[in-house]
This record gives structure tokens, C-alpha cells and sequence, in this order.
């Protein structure tokens, strides 16, 4: 099966009940969305990846990505998808290396969402839309700002891409300003 995104969102919602986790999905796939368009791909396959690849995190923190194979095979989800989803752990919680340019995306965009979020809500408008570079590459050089983000997965996965990392991060906050609203990040803008 080749999940829509209502059926991404469902399976999404059936395995995490977390309002935070749940936000997060809908900013990966926001942002996977985005980078689909820029390099042409499929943005709803893009976008499902986006929506599930955390799928086993809340019920099985310890086997996250690990899990996801069991849940999504039980729901005929294609192995091309379920690949995906494994290989944003690749080095961290699993051995299954990001290979195709969207799995690569992911592995990278993961972590920084995470990072680009942290940012948007220490602005004084609680906001991704007036959001620069400059702002994030201040915050991303001080270790202990988000501590939690791991940077060295970040910049291989920009790496694995051969994109520069500036560029990254720019079109990273644009796929986060696409969902601002849905994901808490309009603020008083």
C-alpha cells in the first residue's frame, strides 16, 4: 500500500496520542513536502514518509525505527516507504542507511526541525514566519541551546545531500513557514 495522507495521518494517530509528537510529524511532512516540490519528486509519498517515520516512538522508544517495520508491514504499508522511515535512524537507533534522496532528506530535516522549532519559540513573536538563517546558525553554534539536537547528524545528512548546510536551513524554515499555522509556529505574527 501506497498510503494517502489520511491514511498516513490515521496510522499515524492510532500508534501516538502525544500532542507534541503528533506537531512534529506535521512539521516533518511539511517541510519533506517542500523539498519534494523543490527537487520534483512525489510530495505525497514524501509527505506520508514525512507523517509516519515516527511512528513506533511513543509505544517503543527503545526499538524506535526498529518497530516500524512490524507496525507498518501489519498494515501493508510498501517496503519502500517503511525503508524510508528506518533510514531517518541510520548511526542512531538502527543500520538501515538512507540511500534515495527523500530518505536523505529525512535523516536530515528530522533533527533540524527540532532545532529551527526551539528557535521559532524563543523569538519574541513565537514565530517561524519572520525566522532567518542568521538567527538559527546563532543558535545552532551554541552547544547548549537545544542540547537534544544532534548537529553531527544534521550536517551528514546535508552531506549524504551535497547540499550546504545554509541551504538546508533556509529551505527547511520555508517547508516550517508552509505549516506555521497548523503546527503552532504563526505566533503573533
Amino acid at each position: 500500500m501506497k498510503p494517502t495522507r489520511d491514511e498516513a495521518y490515521k496510522l499515524l494517530c492510532k500508534y501516538n496520542d502525544s500532542p507534541a509528537l503528533i506537531t512534529h510529524a506535521l512539521t516533518v511532512e511539511g517541510v519533506m513536502r517542500h523539498f519534494a516540490r523543490l527537487l520534483g519528486e512525489d510530495e505525497e509519498k514524501w509527505g506520508a514518509v514525512g507523517l509516519m517515520h515516527d511512528i513506533d516512538y511513543q509505544m517503543f522508544p527503545d526499538q524506535h525505527c526498529i518497530k516500524a517495520r512490524e507496525i507498518l508491514t501489519e498494515h501493508g504499508v510498501d517496503d519502500e516507504y517503511i525503508h524510508a522511515i528506518m533510514s531517518h535512524g541510520y548511526g542512531m537507533c538502527c543500520d538501515v542507511k538512507p540511500e534515495h534522496v527523500m530518505e536523505k532528506v529525512l535523516f536530515t530535516i528530522d533533527e533540524l526541525t527540532g532545532l529551527i522549532t526551539a528557535c521559532a519559540i524563543m523569538r519574541p513573536s513565537r514565530s517561524v514566519l519572520d525566522l532567518e538563517l542568521k538567527s538559527v546558525m546563532k543558535k545552532y553554534k551554541a552547544h547548549g541551546f537545544a542540547a537534544g539536537v544532534n548537529r553531527e547528524v544534521i550536517e551528514q545528512g546535508a552531506a549524504m545531500l551535497n547540499m550546504d548546510l545554509d541551504y538546508v536551513i533556509t529551505e527547511t524554515i520555508a517547508g516550517m513557514r508552509e505549516v506555521a499555522e497548523a503546527i503552532g509556529l504563526k505566533g503573533e505574527l
